[in-house]
């Protein structure tokens, strides 16, 4: 909530790597909760996942992994062949087919990025790679977050960890950003 009264928009998050879509949703829903105007942009390069994520369509056990049932209820509906996502919800987030590696076809910027588990299995020049991607992506006190296990450090100055929350960084203001 402090963020968005702070920007006076609406906070952007992007899901990057954002496979079916749980992710997305599940910010989606944290932000609805807050009382937050949020805009939720999921990519991922797998196109069937896309497709999925767009449906909000997912099974019972893919449901539950991680909902409380009142969460599950408040958000879901079911359907024959599972539960898909309300309206509302599916509304406030946009999924989009691209690679994180590509130079992007626009130039919005985000106030919170989730690129969760895709560093640790990157060779180390496709790594620098998006996490300068990331680093043009994310408004300057953005944060970014990563796997617990992943870590920018040696990769890039433009992240500062924080203290006490594996994962967590925040963009450093764009002077200390290493040059492409």
């Amino acid at each position: 909530p402090a963020l968005a009264k702070a920007r006076g928009r609406p906070v952007r998050i992007w899901s990057a790597g954002t496979s079916t879509g749980q992710e997305a949703y599940s910010l989606a829903m944290a932000a609805l909760d807050a009382g937050v105007d949020a805009e939720v942009h999921g990519v991922d390069l797998a196109g069937r996942s896309i497709e999925k994520a767009r449906s909000g369509l997912y099974t019972a056990f893919e449901i539950q992994k991680g909902l409380s049932a009142a969460t599950m209820l408040r958000w879901f509906e079911q359907v024959e062949d599972g539960w898909r996502a309300l309206p509302a919800l599916r509304q406030t987030i946009a999924f989009t087919r691209g690679n994180l590696l590509d130079e992007p076809s626009d130039t919005l910027q985000y106030d919170v990025i989730f690129c969760r588990h895709l560093l640790k299995d990157m060779e180390p020049g496709r790594r620098s790679r998006l996490l300068d991607a990331l680093d043009r992506r994310l408004l300057d006190d953005g944060c970014l977050f990563l796997g617990l296990d992943e870590r920018p450090e040696g990769e890039t100055v433009a992240f500062r960890g924080i203290a006490g929350r594996p994962g967590l960084y925040i963009k450093a203001d764009r002077s200390l950003s290493r040059a492409a």
